[in-house]
């Protein structure tokens, strides 16, 4: 079943076409990374995925619906993990998540997600007290505690030669 329907994309700034037609298909369960140097359109793409972005052409289907046209309904079905993320730093982990859980009608239980992210020692730290690697997976668990159908990354390499860098915490 497929989860992600892109077809003949397009979007421009101006004189600068961003996006010149692309098309992708992503199915339930499937891992998908949009790779390409800075400038190429991989997060004017995931913008418009998430119904953020206006698209200039083409279309777009996300979990059998149109992002720009998406109601709420729809934006409780996305996860979305940003390139980064402003925290309340003197929240713990299981606050921020608490907090974030209380915008969706149906949560994933706190404790859930806590494990699921790996911060299960973490759980009680302040924010500020976490490194880079749990930073990045309490991101993870803030996108996954609405329990949604898809998550969507937005993280970018952080390694100088563009190759993907591990969490390492």
């Amino acid at each position: 079943m497929t989860a992600i329907a892109v077809r003949e994309l397009r979007k421009s700034y101006g004189a600068v076409e961003a996006l010149r037609g692309i098309d992708f298909e992503v199915d339930r369960g499937e891992v998908f990374g949009l790779l390409g140097p800075n400038g190429a359109g991989k997060t004017t793409t995931v913008e418009i995925l998430e119904g953020y972005r206006r698209r200039d052409g083409g279309s777009v289907e996300v979990l059998g619906t149109d992002p720009a046209a998406a109601g709420g309904d729809w934006r409780e079905r996305i996860g979305v993990v940003l390139q980064s993320s402003a925290m309340y730093e003197t929240l713990t982990v299981a606050e921020m998540l608490t907090l974030f859980a209380g915008y969706y009608r149906q949560p994933r239980p706190v404790d859930e997600v806590v494990e699921l992210v790996g911060l299960r020692e973490k759980r009680d730290d302040r924010v500020r007290r976490l490194s880079g690697g749990q930073r990045r997976r309490l991101d993870l668990g803030l996108a996954l505690v609405g329990d949604p159908e898809r998550t969507t990354s937005t993280r970018r390499s952080s390694s100088p030669t563009g190759s993907p860098s591990s969490a390492g915490d």
